[in-house]
Formats: C-alpha cells, sequence, structure tokens
C-alpha cells in the first residue's frame, strides 16, 4: 500500500511520510510508527478515493477497540462486486460467518457456542502433547546431521498447524493440505497482499470447506474428543451453531491457530538471536518461556494491523473519522508506546508486558490465545535448551510479503 501524505485535519499536527510498499519499512516498519504516534498519532491517508485514519496511539487504539460506534470490517469489496466469478461469492459466503467479522448479538452468540467446545481444559491438556511434537521436530533437525536449522521450515511452520489440526480432529494424513489450505486461504486477512492471490484463495476456501462437512458429518455420527466433535454438538438458548457457521469458524481457528503462531514463532525467535543475552537468560531460566512469549507479542506483533468502521461520525484528537473511511488500528504501534510500556525499543523478556494488543481487546480478543502463548512457550524453552550455540545464519533473513500479518519467510541459523 502506498499512501500519499495528506493535509491532517488537526491543525497541530504533522505530517508523516510514510510508503507502506517500501522495501525498508517492509523490513523494519517501527520507526515509521514511532513517527506517527509522536507527531501524527491519527494519520489521515488517501488512496484511490478511499480514506483512512491510522492510529498509532495505545490509548486511542484501545479506545476505538472498545468503542461500539466502530464495528468490524465486513467481508472485502472484492466479494461482493456485481459479475464476480462464482468462487468469489462462495468465498464471501465463508466469510461473512466468521466471528472476526460479526459484531452485536450474533458474535456474542457464535463466540459463546465455540467457546464451549474450545475450553482451557481442550488447551491445557495438549501441552505434553505439544512437548512431543516440539521435540520430535527438533529430533529431525539434529539427526540431520549437518549443524543447520530454518527455523520456520522445521519448526515454526509445522508445529503450529500439526496442533491446530490435532485439537480440530483432522487425520494426520490430511494435515499438508491442511497447511496448503491454510496459507492460501491466509491472503484474505491482509488487503496489502489479497488481490494477487485471490482467486487461488477462493479455491482453496471452497475446497476446504467441502473437506470439513464431510468431517463434522462423520463427527456427528461417531462423536470424538475433539473441537469438531464440540463444535458440532455446541447448543444454547438459541440453539446450535449451523453447518455454514460451524464450517467458517473452523476454518477462522485454522487461519488464526496456525499462521498467527507461526509468525509468533518465527518473530521471537530472531528477537532472541538478535538480542543473545535475552535467549541466555532463557536458557538459564527456562520458566521465564511464558513472559518472553507475551514480550514477543509485544516487541513484534504477529499481527502488525486491524481496522474498525465508524457507525456515526467520530472524533479522536481533534480529527473526525466519518462513516466512510475506516480507523486503521496500528496495534504493533500501540505496543511500543512509551507512555505504557517504559524503554518501549528494548526487548526485555522479563518485562511485564501484560497490555500489550497483539491479541486484540475486548469483544473480539482472540479467541485462541492461550493455545498460541502454550505453543510459544514450548517452542522458545526447547529451542533455548537444545541448541546452546545457536546463532543466526543470515543477519536479514527474508520475509513474508504484507502489511497485517508480519512473518519470516526462512529463518536459517547454525547450531
Amino acid at each position: 500500500m502506498t499512501a500519499s501524505p495528506s493535509a491532517p485535519e488537526s491543525p497541530a499536527a504533522t505530517a508523516v511520510a510514510f510508503d507502506f510498499e517500501d522495501p525498508d519499512f517492509q523490513a523494519d516498519p517501527y520507526p515509521t510508527y514511532a513517527a506517527l504516534r509522536e507527531h501524527e498519532p491519527v494519520a489521515h491517508r488517501v488512496k484511490n478515493g478511499f480514506h483512512a485514519y491510522w492510529l498509532t496511539r495505545h490509548e486511542d487504539v484501545v479506545r476505538v477497540l472498545r468503542d461500539e460506534r466502530f464495528t468490524s470490517f465486513g467481508i472485502p469489496s472484492e466479494l461482493e462486486a456485481d459479475g464476480i466469478p462464482e468462487t468469489f461469492r462462495r468465498l464471501g459466503q465463508v466469510l461473512k460467518h466468521m466471528m472476526l467479522r460479526i459484531d452485536g448479538a450474533d458474535h456474542t452468540r457464535l463466540r459463546g457456542l465455540v467457546n464451549k467446545a474450545f475450553t482451557p481444559r481442550m488447551v491445557s491438556r495438549l501441552e505434553p502433547r505439544l512437548e512431543a511434537i516440539c521435540a520430535a521436530l527438533l529430533d529431525e533437525v539434529v539427526a540431520r546431521g549437518d549443524g543447520h536449522v530454518d527455523l520456520i521450515r522445521d519448526l515454526a511452520t509445522p508445529l503450529p498447524v500439526i496442533a491446530i489440526a490435532e485439537l480440530l480432529g483432522v487425520p494426520n494424513v490430511d494435515q499438508p493440505r491442511f497447511k496448503q489450505w491454510s496459507d492460501e486461504i491466509a491472503v484474505v486477512l491482509d488487503s496489502s497482499v489479497r488481490t494477487a492471490g485471490l482467486a487461488r484463495a477462493a479455491e482453496s476456501a471452497w475446497e476446504l470447506a467441502e473437506y470439513l462437512r464431510h468431517v463434522v458429518a462423520e463427527r456427528r455420527r461417531e462423536p470424538r474428543e475433539d473441537l469438531l466433535s464440540g463444535m458440532a454438538a455446541a447448543r444454547d438458548e438459541h440453539g446450535t451453531l449451523s453447518d455454514d457457521e460451524l464450517i467458517s469458524n473452523a476454518i477462522l481457528l485454522l487461519l488464526a491457530g496456525h499462521e498467527t503462531t507461526t509468525n509468533l514463532i518465527g518473530n521471537g525467535a530472531l528477537a532472541l538471536l538478535r538480542h543473545p543475552d535475552q535467549l541466555d537468560l532463557l536458557r538459564s531460566e527456562p520458566g521465564l518461556a511464558a513472559s518472553t512469549v507475551e514480550e514477543v507479542l509485544r516487541y513484534d506483533s504477529p499481527v502488525q494491523l486491524t481496522a474498525r468502521v465508524p457507525a456515526v461520525p467520530v472524533q479522536i484528537r481533534g480529527v473526525t473519522i466519518p462513516t466512510d473511511a475506516e480507523a486503521t488500528l496500528s496495534l504493533a504501534g500501540a505496543n511500543r508506546d512509551p507512555r505504557v510500556f517504559p524503554d518501549a525499543e528494548r526487548f526485555d523478556i522479563r518485562r511485564d508486558g501484560g497490555r500489550h494488543l497483539s491479541f486484540g481487546f475486548g469483544s473480539h480478543f482472540c479467541l485462541g490465545a492461550s493455545l498460541a502463548r502454550l505453543e510459544g512457550a514450548v517452542a522458545f524453552r526447547q529451542v533455548a535448551a537444545r541448541f546452546p550455540r545457536l546463532a543466526l545464519a543470515d543477519a536479514q533473513p527474508p520475509r513474508r510479503a504484507g502489511l497485517v500479518l508480519r512473518g519470516l519467510a526462512a529463518l536459517p541459523a547454525s547450531f
């Protein structure tokens, strides 16, 4: 996304020039967020006639996320236009039932029903299995005998997809297909890369939805101790999850439980490798694994941005956000706000970073936060223990394209 500076509505503000397609920004967006946070905390920008208001201060982002006058972003416009391919229309149908895009009573109903199946008990009992999966993956790395590891390919990618697939109840043999579908569908979450991959995303979403319909039908006949069985059985005073709602939110759990956790583990491993004193600290105090996860989430969030739309004009810091515009909320900028996090640019795994916004805030707080935290803690603790001489093999590892989801394409290291 190229954002052209435009005159801010607040006369006291100083416009900050930024270009979100700039490779330098993609590599390190944080200096730009710092400049916006200090000089233009509500930054009005226009691209192709579309108005966006970028918010980078923690206080303002929280305010919007808790303000009922702001609603979640609906279905991407590319999926609602006249004359679009039928596969695009099908993708729109999948997306419209996701909790991520629904507010009010319908969101409360869906979240409550899914919560009945996705319980803390279900997540907590996964810990021994996650420890075993992680250990097996690292055993394979060591067994190669070449002293090298790609922490994305060898750990950050397979661990979350195995975990979420097993949690949902997907057979092991189908997990590679799950990974491919997830990768291809994930572009719909990021407007900056969506257009190029939308056709394949639409095909994959439909293939995955049809696959899940068969699995759900089996679970209704023969329930098991898995999430799809629990979701299929979920009921409240309003009835049940419809098949369309169940399938859409199972896909959402797959995307949220895989893509973002891969980025969490990758971003965290990179931060630890770039701060060897912190990696040594984790080795000497494995009990810091949980606080390491929180600091990684704060310091280099796997989800950088989210968006809301005002139902009525809303004024923030003297700037009015109209109903035909979007409030673009920089979770990453808010997470480094020095008003909330002292010495915010420093990576410190002892920090109390509990006020970070990487899982959102309010009614849309990430349903899978406990699972992501557990996976991250297991991964960081085992990597630190298994590889006492771990070091970066590439000072600037390649990043995946995108502004919303921030992650690495590879993370080569030696041990």
